[in-house]
């Protein structure tokens, strides 16, 4: 029987899909039989409020980031064993029906909310499935995310590593995996080559939703000498409207880039790529080598991904026009020596294969528990888990 797997995520903050993608298709590559399930219950079991909520969540790290620090201290003081979310009782129905339809050997969860759901649902008994949380945040972790039964916690890096174990996270529940970032970057390989008057000086900027489009930042990314400028702005029509406004009014022209699925070819590309401190913009750019100028950092969850950069020599904080440009400007100084410093110190950093090392251990779980002769027998048809029904 192949091993079932549920993957859950939601879309505030594309670390969690990035991740929950990436892990499917890790699995995918594994060419080992497998069912597996991705789905985000927020957006399933709420529709147009959820996508309310993601859009005042965009607005409020974006527009009043002091008031989302508050929010976020709030839930990271919170004793975890006490946490519950009473007023997603709809969601944990569906969870539970989910559960008992498909009868997953492991859950994965790169959303905090879910262990938490799924501990409301099993109770004090032994979870017939393994549970995995996969925390997408670097160094800053909420204790939302671990203050949780899980069988395992895997982390980005050994620096978030380090935090869960002071936190009180047990050794044996920690495993440093990399990020899951999409198995293209692995698949490309290596595309840049340094800095030169012949290949230029490859600059790419990705705008997030929700942010205010700066002209002058733009304006002077293009005309930076022997620079080649790509702007990205997703799916966001207000962004591309308002970006291709500054292309009509600037001295140089660049590319806009919508949606694409060869994001991992821009970085690959990129010299330097300018962007906010996400979770998964971060890791993509340590899978891609690319070093980075963050120009904007969420706070509470996006400034340990920050400091990863910083601390190792990777990327630097910049967030007006003036230190933006100058901090370009530094880079491809004398050379490019900085460039070839920061290129060198993420390449350190780097687990393109990590989609495919942490679909394995997903795997190995499953087999694991396979093996154990307490695992409850399935039925052919869907209902409650035969053995240890979920009846909270």
């Amino acid at each position: 029987m192949p091993k079932r797997i549920l993957i859950l995520t939601a879309g505030f903050g594309e670390g969690h899909n990035a991740a929950a993608r990436g892990i499917e298709a890790g699995l995918a590559a594994t060419g080992r039989e497998a069912a597996v399930e991705r789905h985000d219950l927020f957006a399933e079991t709420y529709g147009l409020v959820n996508d309310w909520a993601r859009g005042g969540y965009l607005t409020m790290i974006n527009r009043t980031p002091r008031l989302w620090l508050q929010m976020y201290e709030r839930i990271d003081r919170r004793d975890g064993v006490n946490r519950r979310f009473p007023l997603l009782f709809q969601l944990r129905r569906r969870l539970k029906q989910l559960l008992e339809r498909f009868r997953p050997d492991v859950v994965v969860s790169v959303y905090p909310a879910y262990p938490h759901l799924l501990a409301e649902i099993v109770g004090d008994a032994p979870a017939p499935f393994r549970r995995v949380v996969y925390i997408t945040d670097s160094i800053t972790v909420n204790t939302i995310w671990f203050r949780v039964a899980a069988d395992y916690f895997f982390v980005p890096n050994e620096q978030t590593a380090a935090v869960l174990k002071t936190k009180g996270v047990p050794n044996e529940q920690v495993r440093v995996t990399g990020f899951p970032v999409a198995p293209l970057f692995a698949r490309l390989g290596q595309l840049r080559q340094p800095p030169s008057p012949e290949y230029g000086r490859r600059l790419l900027y990705m705008l997030n939703p929700g942010r205010v489009v700066v002209p002058e930042i733009i304006n002077r990314l293009a005309k930076i000498t022997d620079s080649r400028l790509t702007v990205t702005v997703g799916h966001d029509q207000r962004l591309r409207r308002a970006v291709e406004a500054v292309v009509r009014t600037a001295g140089r022209k660049f590319e806009i880039v919508g949606w694409s699925d060869q994001l991992p070819r821009l970085m690959l590309e990129s010299h330097l790529l300018i962007s906010k401190a996400g979770g998964a913009t971060v890791q993509e750019a340590i899978a891609a080598r690319c070093p980075m100028i963050i120009n904007q950092v969420v706070p509470g969850q996006e400034a340990g991904n920050a400091r990863l950069l910083e601390t190792t020599g990777a990327g630097v904080i910049a967030t007006t026009p003036d230190a933006i440009i100058a901090a370009v400007e530094r880079v491809f100084a004398d050379d490019a020596r900085v460039w070839r410093e920061w290129s060198e110190n993420i390449g350190r950093l780097t687990r393109p294969e990590a989609p495919l090392e942490i679909a394995k251990q997903i795997m190995a779980l499953a087999e694991e528990l396979s093996s154990l002769s307490c695992h409850p027998e399935r039925s052919e048809g869907p209902g409650e888990l035969t053995g240890r029904s979920l009846t909270k």
